[in-house]
C-alpha cells in the first residue's frame, strides 16, 4: 500500500519529462519556465520535509500520509482544471507538499517495524516502486495523451490517490507511541541533526548528487533527447520508459545486494565512495556525446549513480529511533531541494547561454558541464569530512 502511494508520487514527478514538449506547445515555455515549473513540485515537497519529521514521529506514518494524500488528491484534480502557467505551478507545489510523505511515511514505519538489515532492503524496494512510477510516466503518459488528453490523465491520477487513501484506511497498522530519553519535541531536536557531522557530510551529496540525479531523470533527460539529440516526443518517451525500467531492475537488484554487503561487514561509506565516481564517468559520456545521446546514456547515468541511493537510509540509521523521523525528513529537505535548484537552475542557464548566442547543444552541454563539476566537489567533500563524527566521538 506505501508502495502505491509512492508509484503515484513518482509518476506524477516524472511525468513533466514525457508531457514537457506539449506544455511548452500550449503555453510557449522557455527552458527556465519548464525548469520552474517541474521544479515546483520538489519545492513544495522540500518545504514540509522539516515539519514532517516532527509529524511522523507524533502521529505516525498512517494519520500522516492520509492527511497529504488529500491535499494531493484535491491539487492533482485543480491541475487538471489550470488553465494557465501560474495555476499550473501553484497547483504542481501543493502537489508536491501533497505527496511530501510518500517516501518518508514507510521509512520512519520501517525504522521501528523491520531489523536493521532489512532496511536497505526495504528501502530499494520502496524506491524500486518509485522506479515504475518514473516507468508509467513514459511510454504509457505518451500514448494516452493522444487518446485523451494531458488533463483527464491527471484525473486518472487523482482517482488512483483516492484509492490509496482507501488501502491505506483498511490496511496499514496504527501507531504506538513508545517512551524514550531522547528529547523529542518540536524543532528544537533537530539540532541534534543539523549539527551532526556525518550528517553534515552528505548534505552536499545529497543536493547536487542525489538531487540532480533526479533533476535529470524527472526532466532534463527528455528535453535533451527532443532538443539536442532530435528525438520525436514518442521517440523520446520510448527512450524515457527504457532508461527508467533499467532503474527498475536497478533498485530490484540492489535490494537483494544490500543485506550482503552488510553479512560481509562492508560499510555504506565505502560502497558509496566506491561507487559515486562511476556517476561521473557516465555524465562526462552525455556531455561528450551531444547530439548522440540516448536513453542508453542516461541509463547508464542512472545506473551508475544508485550508490547515492544509500545515504539516504544510513542517515536514519545514524540516529535513534526516536528522532529517525526527523533524520530522514531533514535530509530528505536536503534531496529536493537540491532537486528544485538543480532542475530550475538547467534551464535558467541552458536560456543564459543561449542568449549569449551559444547553439542549443552547446548551451546544454556547458550547463550540464557546471552541473558534473558541483557533483565532483560534492563527492570529495563527503570523501574528505564523512569521517568527521568519529574524530569527535559523535554518535
Amino acid at each position: 500500500t506505501f508502495a502505491l502511494a509512492y508509484f503515484i508520487s513518482t509518476l506524477i514527478r516524472a511525468s513533466t519529462a514525457t508531457l514537457s514538449p506539449i506544455f511548452s506547445q500550449e503555453l510557449g515555455l522557455k527552458a527556465g519556465d519548464l525548469g520552474l515549473l517541474a521544479g515546483g513540485y520538489f519545492l513544495g515537497f522540500a518545504a514540509m520535509q522539516l515539519p514532517n519529521g516532527i509529524f511522523l514521529d507524533k502521529f505516525g506514518p498512517k494519520k500522516i500520509i492520509l492527511f497529504f494524500l488529500t491535499i494531493a488528491l484535491f491539487s492533482t484534480i485543480a491541475f487538471s482544471k489550470s488553465e494557465s502557467f501560474l495555476s499550473l505551478l501553484v497547483s504542481r507545489i501543493l502537489i508536491g507538499i501533497g505527496v511530501s510523505v510518500c517516501l518518508m511515511a514507510p521509512l520512519t514505519g520501517y525504522r521501528r517495524w523491520l531489523a536493521l538489515d532489512q532496511q536497505q532492503r526495504a528501502n530499494a524496494w520502496m524506491l524500486m516502486s518509485g522506479a515504475l512510477g518514473m516507468l508509467a510516466s513514459t511510454l504509457p503518459i505518451q500514448l494516452l495523451l493522444p487518446e485523451i488528453g494531458w488533463r483527464n490523465i491527471f484525473l486518472i491520477l487523482a482517482g488512483l490517490i483516492l484509492i490509496t487513501i482507501i488501502l491505506i484506511i483498511l490496511i496499514i497498522p496504527s501507531w504506538e507511541k513508545t517512551e524514550t530519553p531522547i528529547e523529542n519535541k518540536g524543532l528544537s531536536s533537530y539540532k541534534t541533526i543539523w549539527t551532526h557531522p556525518y550528517f553534515l557530510s552528505l548534505v552536499p551529496l545529497g543536493f547536487f548528487n542525489y538531487g540532480g540525479l533526479q533533476a535529470i531523470q524527472t526532466l532534463w533527460a527528455g528535453p535533451w533527447m527532443t532538443n539536442v539529440s532530435s528525438y520525436t516526443p514518442i521517440q523520446a518517451a520510448i527512450n524515457l520508459f527504457w532508461l527508467n525500467l533499467s532503474m527498475l531492475v536497478t533498485f530490484f537488484i540492489w535490494g537483494f545486494i544490500n543485506p550482503y554487503f552488510h553479512k560481509k561487514g562492508i560499510s555504506t561509506d565505502k560502497i558509496i565512495i566506491a561507487g559515486v565516481p562511476l556517476s561521473f564517468l557516465a555524465l562526462g559520456f552525455i556531455i561528450y556525446s551531444g547530439t548522440n545521446v540516448s536513453g542508453l546514456h542516461f541509463a547508464l547515468f542512472l545506473i551508475a549513480s544508485v550508490f547515492v541511493s544509500l545515504a539516504q537510509p544510513a542517515v536514519g540509521m545514524t540516529f535513534p529511533n526516536a528522532i529517525a523521523g526527523k533524520a530522514l525528513s531533514s535530509y530528505n529537505l536536503v534531496l529536493f531541494l537540491g532537486t528544485f535548484t538543480v532542475q530550475w537552475a538547467i534551464g535558467v542557464l541552458i536560456d543564459l547561454f543561449k542568449s549569449f548566442g551559444y547553439n542549443t547543444i552547446l548551451s546544454y552541454q556547458i550547463s550540464f558541464s557546471i552541473f558534473a563539476l558541483c557533483c565532483i566537489l560534492s563527492y570529495s567533500y563527503f570523501f574528505i569530512h564523512h569521517k568527521d563524527h568519529l574524530k569527535k566521538n559523535y554518535s
